[in-house]
């Protein structure tokens, strides 16, 4: 294949990747009361109403206060984790690597139905709480991988020798494998706040209507209407991720960090 029909295959490929986000950037500008496509005509109406529409900011509201959360709490514990794997030998290591990835081969609805299970006689279902355990358990097995990856490819030599020349354990962490890893940990703790912001199905069963994330109150509002408003939403969605990576990008390199 030669090298311009390579490149109109990817482009065509780019495209059909791309589309569905295109449709919803058009679709949030649509004057028509009711979802349609082609639109009809042009209107910032529906950008205008978000702030107003409380279902969607309180959602927003829960959202962010999970996702943080989770996030800080899967940094905290994942991180040891994956410095525990990689550096010491002990019976069952292996059993215990697959244990923490386990969550990654379990579709979400049979480990939403088992929270349940758990959570309700511990009065933890529609709570915080609740939901941060459930999200943790998802978003865990990311930042063990991609710390490990890190840990993998790093050279060990100056924690050797910053012990050598006595340095204690806390501060060859922190002043040597820390900044050694960095790229790993900041990856997984994107990816942990993405997928923690982005999860429904555990959010609905923990939660349902009693502490609604942003995830669910979009679905409850699709199924009762079918304005613009939720496409408007996802532009704004979409360009605050486009921001992440730009920043992400400018700090480090995505690259780096993916």
């Amino acid at each position: 294949m030669g090298r311009p029909a390579f490149g109109t295959l990817l482009f065509l490929l780019y495209i059909f990747l791309l589309a569905p986000l295109l449709i919803v950037f058009v679709i949030a500008f649509e004057s028509n009361q009711y979802l349609s496509f082609p639109p009809q005509g042009f209107t910032l109406k529906w950008f205008e109403m978000l702030p107003s529409e409380s279902i969607f900011v309180d959602g927003m509201k829960v959202t962010l206060v999970v996702a943080a959360s989770v996030t800080v709490i899967v940094l905290a514990i994942g991180v040891p984790a994956a410095l525990a794997l990689d550096r010491y030998e002990f019976k069952g290591k292996g059993a215990l690597h697959a244990f923490f990835l386990s969550p990654l081969l379990v579709p979400s609805i049979v480990l939403a139905l088992g929270l349940v299970l758990i959570l309700t006689p511990l009065g933890l279902t529609n709570t915080y709480e609740g939901i941060i355990i459930g999200h943790v358990a998802i978003t865990f097995p990311f930042v063990v991988r991609t710390t490990l990856m890190s840990l993998t490819t790093a050279d060990t030599s100056c924690e050797a020798a910053a012990r050598i020349l006595g340095a204690g354990a806390w501060t060859v962490f922190r002043r040597i494998t820390l900044p050694l890893i960095r790229s790993g940990v900041i990856a997984g703790g994107i990816i942990a706040f993405i997928v923690s912001f982005d999860e429904a199905v555990i959010s609905l069963f923990v939660a349902g209507s009693g502490l609604p994330t942003l995830p669910v109150q979009i679905f409850q509002y699709v199924s009762n209407s079918a304005d613009a408003a939720v496409a408007a939403l996802s532009v704004v969605l979409i360009l605050i991720s486009l921001g992440v990576v730009v920043v992400v990008e400018r700090v480090m390199g995505l690259r780096k960090a993916l």
